[in-house]
């Protein structure tokens, strides 16, 4: 391997060990709402992922390298997307097919088409979905062994998908003081994340702001609380603005420009095919939450979008050959 190689390898697997850093804060504040639970499930979440990779790597007769950190850190940001109160069972096989199916199978780092994350996520909501999409109260102590027999509740999601209008303030939507995923709720802890990553230059801008940005002119050109319909722009402005900060805090779709657009692995390669990549994914994304049979749709899209990266960047080529033949 040469220096070059080594070096962008290095560079490769910090990002991995950043991201998993990054979590950190989101599982501190998920122990802060519900109790030791988040850190056991989310410890589980580490050590499955990581005897994935050792079983993948004794199966294909090559060393274990344990500073490689992408299948845990894709573990964790696996089970912060997960209420605290799913079984442990349920993170512990989709964290397996995240690492097994969604990364190794396709031939390990850097080689996947889709964020494995998203894949383990798949699995859990459709195989399970009784727990994926039921909510404890923030504040509930919950038990370490079996969360089952607490208090459970829909989220601000399911509450947007069926006409209603959530009743959350805006304090505690910063907070996360609200019935949804673990991780992905407190808005101002993922800005502090959001932060470290930037600093640490991990964050893909050219892909998550347009993402965030499509995301967030569907939801204000087509609110689904307050009966808006088909007006101008700029008609019941208060409304739309709600509508945006509901469909972007309530749900994973901050948490995945956080995060998931972190790895450049399911990127396409050039700029411009990351915008479009970013700009697709948001359409994708809210058309899953308007229309989808499940509540939170990004990670399906995100597997639907990932599958074209490579598409992007051949369109994105194409277009560069078309304008230089033209011009000369």
């Amino acid at each position: 391997m040469s220096e070059k190689q080594v070096v962008s390898r290095h560079g490769s697997l910090m990002v991995y060990q950043d991201l998993l850093v990054a979590t950190l804060p989101l599982l501190a504040m998920a122990v802060f709402l519900y109790g030791p639970r988040p850190a056991l499930l989310w410890l589980a979440a580490v050590v499955t992922a990581n005897l994935c990779d050792q079983l993948v790597a004794l199966l294909r007769h090559r060393p274990f390298d344990p500073l490689e950190f992408s299948n845990e850190s894709f573990g964790a940001m696996l089970v912060l997307l997960l209420p605290a109160s799913v079984s442990y069972y349920v993170v512990i096989v989709s964290v397996a097919v995240a690492v097994l199916v969604g990364k190794e199978a396709f031939g390990g780092l850097g080689c996947y088409p889709f964020h494995p994350t998203a894949v383990g996520y798949a699995v859990a909501a459709v195989s399970w979905p009784e727990q994926v999409f039921s909510f404890p109260q923030p504040g509930t102590w919950l038990p370490v062994v079996n969360a089952g027999s607490a208090g459970l509740m829909q989220s601000a999601s399911y509450t947007l998908k069926n006409g209603g209008t959530p009743r959350i303030d805006t304090l505690n939507l910063m907070l996360g003081n609200y019935a949804g995923p673990m991780g992905a709720t407190a808005v101002v802890i993922l800005v502090a994340c959001a932060l470290l990553l930037a600093v640490r230059r991990r964050i893909q801008w050219d892909a998550a702001l347009p993402f965030l940005a499509a995301c967030f002119a569907i939801a204000w050109l087509f609110p689904r609380m307050g009966r808006v319909g088909l007006a101008l722009p700029w008609v019941k402005a208060p409304v739309r603005l709600a509508s945006v900060g509901y469909e972007l805090c309530s749900g994973t779709i901050l948490y995945t420009g956080i995060f998931m657009l972190s790895d450049p692995a399911i990127l396409p390669r050039h700029r411009a095919a990351r915008v479009a990549f970013g700009l697709t994914l948001g359409v994708v994304s809210m058309l899953y939450r308007y229309y989808g049979s499940y509540e939170t749709g990004v990670c399906f899209a995100m597997i639907l979008v990932g599958s074209f990266a490579s598409a992007f960047d051949r369109l994105h080529l194409r277009w560069l050959d078309r304008k230089e033949a033209l011009n000369q």
